[in-house]
């Protein structure tokens, strides 16, 4: 008996549901009619309800972001830190070779560490 009530109870919510999507629909069919009506009847050109959407936007907006970027992320110095890497950013080193002074060139072999 519990089965059948249980599949009553979910047969009358699937009703409801398809009611409430029928009646959203023709709420929607209901105001195109009458902006459809509204621009006929003063003569304006009936546009078209449109999604605009641009792939590309999303793409752009990482690259901005990427330009926006002056100082490395807390992960970017978390990573290379890690990978025993400088956790200054390549973007405010400014300069060449020619300002680095605190280097000396080996002799390549190996080491006596």
């Amino acid at each position: 008996m519990l089965n059948f009530v249980l599949r009553l109870v979910l047969f009358m919510l699937g009703l409801v549901f398809a009611a409430s999507l029928a009646v959203a629909v023709l709420i929607l069919a209901a105001a195109w009619g009458l902006r459809y009506a509204w621009a006929r009847l003063t003569g304006k050109p009936v546009t078209p309800w449109v999604m605009r959407f641009n792939p590309g936007s999303g793409f752009e907006a990482y690259r901005a972001a990427t330009r926006r970027a002056q100082e490395p992320t807390a992960a970017d110095v978390m990573n290379a830190r890690a990978r025993g890497e400088s956790t200054r950013s390549p973007l405010n080193l400014g300069g060449g070779a020619q300002d680095v002074t605190d280097v000396r060139a080996r002799p390549a072999g190996p080491s006596s560490d």
